[in-house]
């Protein structure tokens, strides 16, 4: 997916560890196929095909339309501040790292493991706890703008321009969100939502704020560009009180 995981897998003294290691090399291979079938880069991956007239959605494999099923929720959800076919074209990136990531901390929970957390590309699912997750300072590289602890599992998503530039647009405009945010930390229980609903609260600026507190279980911590920054009612819940981040979310 053009970016790095790394894990961490937590064990008690009765876990059975070939099966942990079992559950954890099918995880990394279910990633894998995930970029085999979901990679915009690769000509031959089935949604690049799908994207290009050559492949129905009925002929793809099963897990594109649970993907798309995903998209479309989080579209209406959002009204349209997310889509996977901005400008007519098919591109479900917003949401499927997510999605894998959360679909292999099953996998390897699944197997035995008492917690997990797996970092892909700086979002983040956790399984178990506790946990520290650092929220990167886009503007103040190597600094955290936050910690959030997590005792019980939780996902941690963080869309804006500091990593990758500006990659995100209004998707009503065509232009670069209108707010400017230099960052958008989205936190929720499973990382398929947090993914989407980070990358679209990013697109709507100030105005995600609002959304945000409207959603159960979701809440959102953002930093604007002059560093100032702004969080939902119930992000407070969320954050740590001292220590060092184990993890980090960009």
């Amino acid at each position: 997916m053009g970016t790095v995981f790394s894990f961490d897998v937590r064990l008690d003294g009765d876990a059975d560890r070939e099966r942990v290691r079992a559950g954890l090399a099918a995880a990394v291979a279910g990633l894998h196929h995930v970029d085999e079938v979901f990679s915009t880069y690769r000509p031959e991956s089935q949604i690049s095909r799908l994207a290009r007239g050559e492949l129905a959605l009925a002929d793809c494999e099963p897990e594109v339309a649970e993907v798309f099923g995903h998209c479309e929720a989080e579209e209406r959800l959002s009204d349209g501040w997310f889509t996977a076919r901005y400008a007519g074209g098919v591109d479900p990136t917003g949401l499927v790292k997510g999605w894998a990531v959360q679909r292999a901390v099953d996998m390897i929970a699944s197997s035995g493991a008492t917690a997990v957390c797996l970092n892909g590309g700086g979002d983040v699912q956790l399984y178990g706890g506790p946990w520290r997750i650092g929220v990167s300072d886009p503007l103040c590289p190597g600094g955290l703008a936050a910690v959030v602890e997590v005792h019980d599992g939780l996902a941690v998503a963080t869309s804006g321009p500091a990593e990758r530039g500006c990659h995100i647009v209004d998707p009503h405009t065509g232009e670069a969100p209108a707010g400017g945010l230099a960052s958008m930390t989205v936190v929720g229980p499973g990382l398929t939502q947090a993914d989407a609903r980070a990358t679209a609260a990013y697109a709507m600026g100030p105005e995600a704020r609002d959304w945000l507190e409207q959603l159960p279980g979701t809440e959102g911590f953002a930093v604007a560009p002059d560093g100032t920054t702004w969080q939902t009612s119930g992000f407070a819940r969320h954050l740590a009180r001292s220590g060092n981040a184990e993890g980090r979310a960009a």
